[in-house]
């Protein structure tokens, strides 16, 4: 399903900013709600968002000031304000905006299910309402989704796509190539209470809220400690005062009622003073800035005794993996979603030294974070006992970085790993060739050139298998590096393709099995890698797709020869001619890979596919690999 026309309902600043991050893709949109100032307050909303953008780039020198005016009217004008649904005949996707409460959604869900074509998506922006109770208003079910913004919208890259209990695979697909269409980081969820971010968020802050209650604590010296900790980009409080106290309370009530037993000390909390400000109109940033502080930046709630930061942060932390933890073991999310998830919607970032709870925890060792759970249930209570998911990890050996195994994969690279982007790292008669080019691994120049080094270097260690894998926990390979590709003349293209079609020939044919082990984004030159594999693993969360069209140019290291060979030539047409991309389940559907397996066991599923390959007589291997799949049935069988 294409997006063609957008439209979003509900105009406030949310909504406004919505329409906004819809427009400045390029694509047409209806910004519609019941009166016209609503209108007028969301349009003005999407014009200084993207005012603020456009003076960022004339700043730095990257427009003129006459472009940048033109800009700022080009994306207005894909803007249309709107009273009613005259013109959602020909909308595509429709995002709804309006107040978090369910009697609204649902008229305004069966308004829409009047005013739009069959085939049109509906989406919620809600943060906790079920989007199945939202959908049962409709009779498309199979059609509405969960798509939740953070706020601010305009800034924030995270959106959560919620499945509801009906709706089908191609609406999540379509969303999430939507999602990536507006330059959004999306990830997808089943539908349970908080979805992913909001869930784990308040089930690590509720020990902090839980603890300033019961001794008075001083909320000033806990954003200062916890800040300064270095585990949160900044102190609770204040996160609370930016995001709204009036949002975050009635998440927090959402999530007290749907996982907590009434009387106990539950996972969850709905701290009294967050309630009685609320009550007393002190919002935050949204009220002038009053809300857990005053204008003059006072408390504005009681408490005054000296925090023990080193345990507040202890807390924090342990019960923040608990809760990410449960929402794995639930089904809920892969755990590089989860991860992803608070990266890109909670400020997790690596980059700033913050870390997300899975990629912290191996960093960190899984033996020492079970023993620091075991501590904390003694002194806390059960909801600190340690998941099911990280006892097996440990009990199986599976530490994290310091093993080469825990939630991800971790490379252990020979002493000579030979190259410098593609690193090898062997066990025996089985090799790992790991991708190891930056952020987003991309195939460049010299990634070929040192596959071309790891699968020479490991077949003269006698590696009969070889793993190509990739270090960065969160990817696979993003596409081909096109600003180097673009640096050649001619003859140097044609060189470097020649010889990256020779390296992935040689791989095809040769007596060395390889495995493609594929988690998060294989795009463009990395799916045709794994192509040449000939084994393809795929995590949960992988997703496949040949996005070379959308910049005006076809698949160069043979997309267009092998992927019809997996996966037939018409989706093979479809995925190359539209670039839109595919998941691991319905890659595995059309045969593009040959298992798909839960993320944390991708790395041990992948080695063993290795080693029942290394097995195998290698001159039995070579010569299958090279008479299977011939093009012409009589030459195939000749040769074989």
């Amino acid at each position: 399903m294409f997006v063609f026309k957008a439209a979003v309902v509900g105009a406030g600043t949310m909504g406004g900013q919505i329409a906004q991050t819809i427009a400045a893709a390029g694509i047409p949109v209806v910004l519609k709600d019941i009166r016209q100032e609503l209108v007028d307050h969301g349009l003005e909303e999407a014009r200084n968002v993207t005012g603020g953008t456009v003076a960022k780039l004339v700043s730095t020198g990257k427009l003129t000031e006459e472009q940048g005016a033109a800009q700022l009217e080009e994306v207005m004008s894909r803007i249309t304000g709107a009273l009613d649904y005259a013109d959602f005949g020909d909308v595509d996707l429709v995002v709804e905006a309006v107040p978090e409460r369910m009697d609204i959604k649902q008229a305004v869900f069966a308004e829409l299910d009047e005013a739009t074509p069959g085939h049109a998506i509906l989406a919620s922006n809600t943060s906790s309402l079920s989007i199945s109770e939202i959908a049962d208003a409709t009779l498309r079910p199979d059609k509405v989704v969960g798509f939740h913004y953070f706020y601010p919208a305009s800034i924030m890259p995270l959106i959560e796509i919620v499945q509801g209990e009906e709706t089908s695979g191609e609406t999540m697909q379509a969303a999430l190539n939507f999602a990536q269409a507006i330059k959004k980081n999306p990830i997808t969820c089943l539908e349970v209470p908080g979805f992913v971010v909001n869930r784990i968020l308040n089930s690590g802050i509720a020990e902090i809220w839980r603890e300033q209650e019961a001794k008075g604590l001083s909320i000033k010296k806990i954003d200062e400690g916890v800040g300064a900790a270095n585990v949160v980009p900044m102190g609770p409080y204040l996160l609370i005062s930016m995001l709204g106290l009036d949002t975050v309370l009635h998440v927090a009530e959402h999530l007290r009622e749907s996982y907590d037993l009434e009387g106990e000390v539950g996972r969850f909390y709905v701290p009294d003073g967050m309630s009685r400000l609320v009550s007393e109109g002190k919002l935050g940033a949204k009220t002038g800035g009053d809300g857990f502080y005053d204008a003059e930046g006072n408390a504005n709630l009681d408490g005054d005794a000296e925090p023990d930061i080193a345990e507040l942060v202890e807390m924090l932390v342990l019960k923040t993996f608990v809760e990410a933890a449960l929402v794995l073991e639930e089904g809920v999310a892969t755990h590089r979603d989860i991860d992803v998830g608070m990266m890109a919607g909670a400020g997790l970032d690596p980059r700033r030294g913050l870390f997300p709870p899975f990629m912290k925890a191996d960093i960190e060792g899984l033996d020492t974070v079970l023993e620091r759970l075991e501590a904390a249930e003694e002194q806390h209570g059960e909801r600190f006992a340690p998941p099911t998911i990280l006892r097996r990890l440990v009990a199986q050996g599976r530490l994290g970085q310091k093993r080469g195994q825990g939630f991800y994969a971790w490379p252990q690279f020979d002493e000579d790993p030979v190259g410098e982007v593609v690193k090898l790292e062997t066990r025996g008669d089985v090799g790992i060739a790991w991708l190891a080019n930056g952020q987003m691994n991309s195939i460049a120049p010299a990634v070929i050139e040192d596959l071309g080094k790891v699968h020479a270097a490991a077949a003269a260690k006698g590696v009969r298998a070889l793993v190509i894998a990739s270090s960065n926990p969160l990817l696979f390979s993003a596409g081909a590096d096109i600003k180097a590709f673009e640096q050649m003349d001619e003859a140097g293209g044609r060189e470097l393709l020649d010889k990256a079609h020779g390296l992935l020939r040689a791989m095809e044919q040769g007596s060395m099995a390889t495995i493609a082990a594929v988690n998060g984004l294989a795009f463009g030159g990395g799916c045709e890698l794994a192509m040449a594999c000939d084994v393809r693993i795929a995590a949960q969360s992988a997703i496949f797709g040949q996005p070379e069209i959308k910049l005006g140019i076809i698949p160069g290291f043979g997309g267009t020869q092998r992927l019809p060979r997996l996966v037939g030539t018409n989706k093979a047409l479809e995925m190359n001619l539209t670039g839109d991309s595919v998941s691991a389940t319905e890659a595995f559907e059309f045969g593009l890979v040959n298992r798909v397996v839960v993320d944390h066991e991708l790395l041990d599923t992948a080695l063993a596919w290795a080693r029942k390959l290394a097995e195998q007589a290698p001159l039995a291997v070579e010569q299958i690999k090279r008479v299977s799949g011939r093009g012409d049935l009589d030459d195939g069988i000749a040769a074989e």
